[in-house]
This record gives structure tokens, sequence and C-alpha cells, in this order.
């Protein structure tokens, strides 16, 4: 069951998701001496981030930060780049920098899954920092989703809905310049983390967030699979939860 809490702006969504996220890590690293989390990008995750990396009494040190995706081909140096997103909004805002664990899709994308593969496996994860797209995307993994595979990490192709959002957002400078692959976290490895927090403003958002929440769990809607999932936190705001049935 999704714990849903809607927000009076996108502000405090980012502040309340950023504060349970802190909460969160402290705990994590009080119980096991360390924590390892899944941090998101995107313009869903800028208020969140922001309050983030304000958070006092986290050891950094002692958290490892994986992250869901990556275009293929694409530098670090480019302004959708996932990799800059996260080293620019992330990690040179913390004073201790935790092991980060990058999506490089400029090299050969199978033997990067791999290599990632080999570094998540066995982990206990115990956050995972998300939102979902126009098109009710989790991570990159569009619609028709792929509910089945074991694989932590997969080579994915982004349809026309996802790149135009991309575009729309304002990360490309023509509809043709958005990669058409990627290097996504996949489904079943998002749910295996312990606590996924998710961050979904905006009116754009509403009818994912009725599809996912609504809707029947299915690979066409892939963020309702997280109906299924024991732990997770939605917040959104009142333009988000617009289309939801009230009462």
């Amino acid at each position: 069951m999704i714990d849903i809490r809607i927000t009076p702006d996108k502000n405090e969504l980012g502040r309340q998701a950023a504060a349970l996220g802190a909460e969160t890590i402290r705990a994590a690293i009080a119980r096991h001496g360390e924590a390892t989390i899944i941090v998101a990008t995107g313009a869903s995750q800028f208020e969140m981030l922001q309050n983030l990396v304000a958070a006092e009494g986290i050891d950094w040190s002692k958290v490892t930060a994986f992250h869901l995706d990556e275009y293929v081909g694409l530098p670090k140096s480019h302004p959708a780049s996932f990799r800059g997103y996260l080293e620019e909004r992330f990690l040179a805002q913390l004073p201790v920098k935790p092991a980060f664990i990058p999506v490089n899709g400029e090299g050969d994308p199978i033997a990067e899954t791999r290599r990632l593969n080999g570094l998540i496996a066995g982990r206990r994860i115990d956050l995972c920092f998300a939102g979902f797209g126009e098109n009710c995307h989790l991570a990159f993994n569009d619609p028709p989703a792929d509910f089945d595979t074991d694989e932590p990490f997969i080579v994915v192709t982004l349809d026309d809905a996802c790149r135009q959002q991309q575009f729309g957002e304002g990360w490309f400078e023509s509809l043709a310049a958005v990669p058409e692959q990627a290097i996504s976290m996949s489904i079943r490895q998002i749910l295996k983390s312990e606590l996924i927090i998710l961050s979904v403003p905006d009116a754009r958002k509403a009818q994912a967030v009725k599809d996912a929440l609504e809707g029947e769990i299915t690979p066409l809607h892939p963020a309702s699979i997280l109906q299924r999932h024991p732990n997770t936190v939605l917040f959104l705001d009142p333009p988000a939860a617009s289309l939801l049935k009230t009462g």
C-alpha cells in the first residue's frame, strides 16, 4: 500500500521528502554502520535534493549512493547528463562525499550494466528516492515495462512520450537530440528497496498519478507496481493530486 501525502506546494513537498529520507539514512547508519541509497534526478527532485544536502546529522562518509539511470551516449558535460546533475546538485553540496556509483552511458552499455550489476548484487538498499514520468515510467522503465527481469540494471529504449517530456523540460535543444536508449535500474531492483520515497509535483504528472494509484497494476503504467511494495511514501503537491478521487 502506498502512503500518499499531499503537501501545500512543491517546496514543502521537497522539505518533507528530504526530512523522511534523512531520518531513514541516519537510522540505517545507526543500525548497520552504513547506508546504501538510490538517488533520482530530473525536475521533480530539485526541492528534495536541496533540502537533503542541508540535512544535519548524516555521516555521508558511511553512505553509498547509486543512481537510477543515464542516457546512452551522452557525455557527462551535457546539461541533461544525470551524472552531471548529481555531481552539481548532490555531491558538490556535501561537506563529506558518499561513495558514489555512477551510471556511465558513454561506453558499451551492456558492459556497463554488467559492472553495475556486480556492484549492487546482494546489497541491502535502505532507501530509494524516485519520481515517475508523465507516461508513468519508473526510472527509465517506459511502458510496457519489464516487470520480470531480475537483472538490476538494463538497457532500455525510450518511448516517444518519455523523450517528449525530456525535451519539454528544457534538457535538450530539440526532440531529435534526446537519446533513444538509456541504462536504467530495473523494476524488480527498485522494489528491493526497504523504503521508496517518491517526489511527484506538477499538474503534468496528474494523469500518471491517477494511473499509478487508482488503476490496475500493469506494465502499461509502470509505477502502478508500487502498489505491491510494502513501504512506499508518495509526496504530491495539489496539482499532481488533482485527478485523484476524493472522499
